[in-house]
């Protein structure tokens, strides 16, 4: 499971001409489902990211995390092209990236996981054609994969 997080001031989705999710300051939330995902990475990644110190204190130091500050939202939108492999030729494969009718219900779960500790999460919808407008704070993006989560660090 991937993530791309993006500390913002707003953003929002937009399907058809509908807003289907908005949010004033908080986390955009691009989310990627592997074929081997399950429900262990939506517990790592959730708590992973309500646990993540990007939040400025008092001092403008990033040293708050979502659960610290309380006033968090977080906008969801499904990304299956975070699993693109560009490693040959020109055109991306999405070989690893989950089938709709695997990562649709995954990343429900990764919401509720979220809603469960206590936050307010707007999403797009899943499979649609999605236009996604955002303000990056800080600019603050981090890149989250559940591997890369589980992998010894060195030094």
């Amino acid at each position: 499971m991937r993530v791309c997080l993006q500390r913002v001031s707003r953003a929002s989705v937009t399907v058809n001409g509908e807003v289907t999710g908005a949010i004033g300051g908080g986390y955009m939330l691009l989310v990627g489902i592997t074929q081997t995902d399950t429900a262990a990475e939506i517990d790592l990644l959730a708590n992973k990211i309500v646990n993540l110190r990007i939040l400025e204190d008092e001092h403008g130091v990033m040293n708050v995390s979502a659960l610290d500050s309380g006033a968090v939202s977080m906008l969801v939108v499904s990304q299956f092209t975070l699993y693109g492999d560009v490693r040959k030729g020109r055109r991306p494969s999405w070989a690893h990236a989950a089938p709709p009718e695997m990562a649709a219900p995954m990343v429900d779960a990764f919401c509720d996981a979220l809603r469960a500790q206590g936050f307010t999460v707007e999403t797009g919808v899943f499979g649609a054609e999605m236009a996604v407008e955002l303000v990056n704070d800080g600019p603050v993006t981090i890149w989250l994969d559940t591997e890369d989560l589980r992998a010894p660090r060195r030094g």
